[in-house]
């Protein structure tokens, strides 16, 4: 969520700045900008709206600094403009910040303490920058006590990155976290902060870490680390040994975890690609004319795709109301159905590659049947041969298992049910904001993804020792737990399955032995009850009960609690947790999470 980036020491901070930015732009953002100090009298504020190319365009020669903090930002209080751009800044014009994350009870702040300042964004972050001037102001305040007393008074689950400038104390940045990640880089002279290694990374291999509810004073020959009670930390400094131009990995130890990470980002992106500043999408309306002549749509995949398609097939029906159904590519190929009159094929792929799926679109070409190609790799095979292609806009994905590229082609499926539905007059599509609910579900993974503690304890409570495991769910519920189970099994080599909860009873509880790990998805509030009811009869049998619930379905011993968004795309968050739990148990395991055996990360024989 956002990127930051921030350094003191050098009168080269703008060039940095701006090039620590470029270095996040993965993340995804709408907005950005930088402050710098020539710690001279001098300082420059200059944001804007859209790329970093605007930025750069609205620099001038004067804009120089010693020292400077720099923002993209993806908007979540107030729409992306200037304004709500960062930095934000104090009434007075003294104070200066940047922020990754939400501030769950900012109205609170804002209304106890705020009540006679005239605020200029729409902003939780300008609440936190503010509240500092007020307590400097007010109460006679050095810059670090009023930043404690802001820090204490900010509840325990908002997520947040700051780093604050202080214009009478300009070659210093006042550094604090919670959930979201920052890191300090150690310069030659001078140091920086960024949310990531690779921000950083042209400029310094050597990093520091900063651990949550600490406050970290960066100078240009020293940093100082503080935990909220004033007691001084020390820290050693490590090293990331790589190219900053060829650094893919980051300083992540696997690249799924980095891939896991950056769904959020990936949420965003799409939204940019598919939706326009009215919330609406921007699909071909060729495309969608051939899907609205087809009597019936056929999802193909294999994999985490086919789960995925699972997932689709529910969108299309219930948004558009066109049948749907899902194949597995390599049945399809060798043993196809009987089809409709007017069928129209989806192929969802992450290479493109996939030559079961290949073998099906050459018989679909030889039958002059329209197609569309949903991968995450432009000019691939099954790209080039398609009728038509979407990309996922995922970046790269390394890692076998499959993570970013599963929640992309959810999410680009609804967004192409919700055009189908709208082309088609289809009232459930014309309701469905989906902008709104990306931005709900972008928000929530980073929410996840910045629980990672808890998710890891439970893996290794839960799943690091047994030899067997069972997802379960009902309807869409049901779907990710193939998935989840998927996950699971390729990577910790657990042997995991997905069921539907209900079939529990007919035959597969009896595998049901002690302590065998039984995750529940619960999502969907007409079966919500069902499947409790059916993790319940694990529980008689000796299972460890574990639960992944949305927040208004929850119940006081669930394991994981998902921010709510709208039932149909709840597959977006429900996948999450799961990936985790399959990552931190092969992580336990000491295996090799990226390349687990036997498998390959684009299947292109049959």
């Amino acid at each position: 969520m956002c990127g930051i980036v921030g350094v003191t020491g050098t009168d080269k901070s703008v060039a940095i700045l701006i090039d620590g930015l470029k270095r996040l732009e993965y993340r995804g953002y709408d907005s950005a900008g930088i402050y710098v100090n020539d710690q001279a009298g001098h300082d420059f504020l200059i944001k804007r709206a859209g790329r970093i190319a605007n930025l750069e365009g609205a620099l001038t020669p004067e804009v120089q600094g010693l020292a400077g903090i720099g923002h993209t930002r993806w908007a979540t209080h107030g729409e992306p403009n200037q304004a709500n751009a960062h930095p934000q800044y104090s009434a007075d014009q003294r104070f200066y910040l940047v922020h990754n994350g939400v501030i769950e009870n900012y109205k609170d702040l804002k209304a106890e303490y705020l009540s006679d300042v005239q605020f200029k964004s729409q902003t939780d972050t300008e609440v936190i920058v503010q509240l500092v001037d007020k307590f400097v102001t007010a109460y006679e305040m050095d810059t670090k006590a009023a930043l404690l007393k802001v820090l204490r008074l900010i509840s325990r689950d908002s997520s947040y990155a700051f780093a604050l400038m202080d214009r009478e104390q300009p070659d210093t940045l006042y550094v604090a976290k919670n959930k979201s990640p920052l890191l300090v880089g150690i310069g030659q002279g001078y140091n920086m902060v960024g949310s990531d290694a690779i921000s950083m990374l042209k400029q310094t291999n050597e990093f520091m870490e900063i651990e949550d509810h600490e406050l970290v004073i960066v100078k240009p020959d020293h940093v100082t680390i503080e935990s909220f009670t004033n007691e001084e930390k020390h820290r050693d400094t490590f090293t990331v040994n790589m190219d900053p131009d060829a650094a893919d990995k980051g300083a992540y130890p696997f690249y799924m975890l980095k891939e896991i990470d950056e769904q959020p980002a990936v949420m965003r992106r799409l939204v940019q690609e598919y939706l326009g500043a009215d919330g609406q999408p921007q699909i071909d309306t060729e495309l969608l004319a051939q899907m609205k002549a087809a009597d019936h749509l056929y999802i193909i995949g294999a994999g985490t795709s086919y789960h995925a398609g699972l997932i689709g097939a529910r969108l299309f029906e219930r948004l558009a109301h066109v049948p749907t159904t899902v194949h597995i590519s390599s049945e399809f190929a060798y043993e196809q159905p009987l089809l409709s009159d007017n069928p129209f094929f989806i192929f969802l792929s992450q290479s493109g590659e996939t030559a079961d799926s290949r073998e099906v679109l050459v018989h679909v070409n030889e039958n002059h049947w329209p197609s569309l190609t949903i991968t995450n790799v432009d000019k691939s095979t099954l790209s080039r041969e398609a009728t038509h292609t979407l990309l996922l806009y995922a970046g790269p994905e390394i890692a076998v298992a499959s993570t970013k590229a599963y929640t992309a082609q959810v999410a680009v499926q609804a967004i192409l049910a919700k055009a189908l539905g709208e082309f088609v007059g289809n009232q459930a599509a014309q309701s469905f904001d989906i902008k709104d609910e990306l931005a709900k579900v972008a928000n929530g993974m980073q929410a996840l993804v910045d629980s990672k503690e808890e998710i890891e304890a439970i893996a290794a409570n839960a799943l690091a020792k047994p030899r067997n495991a069972f997802y379960i769910g009902r309807g869409i519920d049901w779907a990710v737990s193939l998935e989840a189970a998927l996950k699971l099994k390729e990577i910790s080599y657990v042997q995991a399955e997905g069921f539907a909860s209900g079939e529990l009873k007919h035959g597969t509880i009896a595998l049901i032995e002690k302590d065998t790990p039984v995750v529940g998805i619960i999502t969907q509030d007409r079966t919500a009850g069902l499947t409790r009811s059916n993790l319940e009869e694990t529980a008689a049998r000796g299972a460890n009960v574990l639960t992944i619930a949305a927040r208004h379905l929850a119940k006081e011993d669930d394991a994981i609690i998902l921010p709510d968004v709208d039932p149909m795309i709840a597959p977006l968050l429900s996948v999450v947790p799961a990936q985790l739990l399959a990552y931190y148990t092969s992580l336990g395991k000491g295996l090799d999470v990226d390349k687990p055996r036997n498998l390959a990360k684009s299947v292109t024989v049959q």
